[in-house]
């Protein structure tokens, strides 16, 4: 007996596969590590970065010893992505989104505003013109729009339970960026102010590294992905 799964590649790989996804035929009862060993065998470059990925089932982080079942989705995330398990799925709220669309700063600040909110900080990542001594012409930003949305609100939800009367907002702009675009909004209220600065930070920091997004930095002579997050 066999069963069907849908492959998802991001990022490094979508560019070197040049496809974004595939359908992969397994025997009843394969683990997640069984697809990735006949994934490796047939394309160069998983098997270059196989030992360094992050493996998601139905936008959860999973082992690679996870049973797969028929119709699941496999996320194959290049090294590049954060990686926090969102093990219990929250709800999808507005307050955090991935926008394909500019980012308009007032709608996070309206988001997270209330009369009980003495302090709200508003963080915005703008994209710049350089990097680590290069010149930076463009920026691409990639997610897996379903996954980072929870990821996003898993933060927002922890970093609110641990600090009594914060509300958060994480937007996430994605696809090609010029300089000077608004890339990222992080928002955060609490009654003082000390806490604000503090949940917002907390919400930035964990951004970088437990979302799946991804940044392609443009060059006048090329092109690398790098970590996305704002």
């Amino acid at each position: 007996m066999q069963i069907q799964i849908r492959v998802l590649y991001f990022a490094l790989l979508r560019d070197r596969l040049r496809r974004s996804e595939e359908s992969l035929s397994l025997p009843a009862g394969a683990q997640v590590r069984d697809a990735l060993k006949i994934l490796a065998s047939r394309e160069e470059v998983i098997g270059a970065i196989e030992k360094n990925l992050l493996l998601a089932v139905n936008q959860t982080l999973v082992p690679a010893d996870f049973p797969l079942s028929d119709g699941d989705e496999l996320a194959l995330l290049p090294p590049v992505a954060g990686g926090a398990s969102a093990d219990s799925p929250p709800s999808s709220r507005p307050r955090c989104r991935i926008s394909h669309e500019p980012l308009q700063a007032n709608e996070a600040l309206a988001t997270v505003s209330g009369p009980g909110q003495g302090g709200v900080v508003l963080f915005i990542g703008l994209v710049r013109d350089h990097n680590q001594g290069k010149q930076v012409v463009r920026l691409d930003y990639e997610a897996y729009d379903s996954m980072a949305v929870r990821s996003m609100a898993t933060i927002c939800e922890q970093i609110e339970a641990e600090t009594p009367g914060a509300k958060l907002c994480i937007i996430h702009r994605v696809g090609s960026l010029a300089i000077g675009d608004l890339a990222v909004l992080v928002a955060a209220s609490t009654p003082h102010r000390a806490e604000a600065f503090s949940a917002c930070r907390t919400a930035i920091e964990r951004l970088k590294v437990e979302v799946p997004i991804w940044k392609k930095e443009f060059f006048p002579d090329g092109s690398e992905w790098l970590k996305g997050g704002g």
